[in-house]
């Protein structure tokens, strides 16, 4: 038999959706999170279920686009009223149905990894959060950084695209802005690494953290971490066990595992040797 929830019509998002959508956040036990929000909505595409008695959202999801042909969904969310009554699962169809046959890609957590697997998503990596206080231990990075400059814009989109493999143009242009700190590592050749750390409730966040090499992911951490008193959290690909050990020994403590999964594309595309951290597992 039909559910009334199944009649309540599926609406676009918009700007004006950040305190609602903050409220369902808060009403499912995340964080606020209202900065973040702020970039997915402004930079992606929201979609929402409206509550019928006019109390906020009932649920809600961001797509986030990457030209030529890759989406990314996040913060997929249903109010505590309506779990398990069939609400993400329809916001969900009705996504991929407008999304067509174009890849799509997110991070899911052992709750939600069931119902992507049902909507055909399978499983191509994983990434560990991790957060605490940085207290830096053994020798001192080797690889210079800097505060990345107006004029470093071009070199990191660049850098980018190569990593990614996917034009995040209206992403990462939004950077400076979003964040507190951005930096960048280069040798002779140009730029081989730049990092962002943007605040997010009572941490900051490490996001995006694209580099050549372990060592250069290093020192773009620890010089994002001397310029903050707050505990740092990232989502670090697990095949960069190095880079993790060295967190988990310099005081961060691992938090949870999420499942990176795709559906339409048998691997995500780029290099992930380069690619050490999301900019939110939100937006891929």
């Amino acid at each position: 038999m039909p559910s009334p929830l199944d009649e309540l019509p599926i609406r676009r998002l918009t700007i004006d959706d950040l305190v609602p959508c903050a409220d369902l956040s808060e009403n499912r036990g995340w964080p606020r999170e209202e900065h973040k929000w702020g970039l997915l909505l402004t930079a992606g595409t929201g979609y929402g279920i409206d509550d019928p008695e006019g109390k906020g959202l009932v649920s809600a999801c961001v797509i986030t686009s990457y030209t030529p042909d890759l989406d990314a969904i996040g913060m997929v969310l249903v109010a505590e009223k309506y779990a398990r009554q069939g609400v993400g699962r329809r916001l969900m169809r009705h996504v991929l149905a407008e999304l067509g046959d174009r890849p799509v890609t997110l991070h899911a957590t052992p709750y939600g990894r069931p119902l992507y697997e049902e909507l055909g998503f399978t499983v191509v990596g994983r990434a560990e959060m991790v957060r605490g206080y940085f207290r830096p231990s053994g020798p001192a990075a080797t690889v210079a950084t800097r505060p990345a400059t107006a004029e470093d814009l071009h070199a990191i989109l660049r850098l980018d695209g190569e990593v990614f493999g996917r034009d995040r143009t209206h992403v990462i242009t939004r950077l400076p802005a979003f964040a507190d700190q951005l930096r960048v590592a280069e040798d002779a050749g140009g730029l081989i690494g730049y990092a962002a750390l943007w605040p997010n409730m009572e941490t900051h966040v490490v996001g995006p953290l694209v580099a050549r090499d372990t060592e250069t992911a290093k020192a773009l951490v620890a010089s994002l971490a001397a310029g903050t008193d707050r505990p740092l959290r990232t989502d670090i690909d697990v095949r960069h066990e190095e880079l993790l050990n060295w967190l988990k020994a310099n005081g961060l403590e691992p938090i949870a595992f999420n499942a990176v999964m795709t559906r339409n594309l048998p691997e995500l595309p780029g290099d992930w040797t380069r690619r050490f951290a999301p900019l939110t597992v939100a937006a891929g």
